[in-house]
């Protein structure tokens, strides 16, 4: 495979979404698995005593996520969704918890602010996100077909 045909769409593999999308939604899914995966479950198994009900529900959310991802792993395309989720929840976190403490100079500091670090990174799957596809296909339920 060429670097070129790395940003063609392959419509025979891929569903005519270029493979440098898939590949890169095939790490973030990994590293979602990896890094979320160890903090939620290293959280949930060696949690001790009662359960704030709001935080508990927080980290099986985040487990369960890192678990899907694996799936992601193998089947990016069928997992787009839960990027999908996962780009809508962190940019209305950072909308409505991040930035009104940005702007009234409340976010250095506060517990707040080592969240803003994480969710920032949503930048990743918004870049790995293949839009077109995606709109196409859960938006507009139509097929990919080559070009004539």
């Amino acid at each position: 495979m060429s670097l070129a045909a790395v940003f063609k769409p392959d419509y025979e593999r891929y569903e005519g979404v270029r493979p440098i999308n898939v590949h890169l939604l095939r790490l973030l899914f990994l590293l979602v698995f990896v890094f979320v995966g160890y903090d939620s479950w290293t959280y949930i198994l060696n949690h001790q005593g009662p359960w704030d009900h709001v935080k508990a529900a927080a980290f099986c959310m985040w487990a369960s996520y890192s678990l899907l991802s694996i799936v992601g792993v193998f089947h990016p395309l069928k997992m787009l969704p839960l990027v999908v989720f996962e780009i809508i929840y962190k940019l209305v976190w950072l909308m409505v918890v991040a930035y009104p403490l940005w702007s009234a100079g409340q976010l250095a500091g506060s517990p707040a602010e080592g969240m803003t670090d994480a969710f920032l990174w949503v930048v990743l799957p918004i870049v790995a996100m293949p839009w077109k596809h995606a709109v196409d296909k859960y938006v507009l339920n139509r097929k990919a077909s080559a070009p004539a």
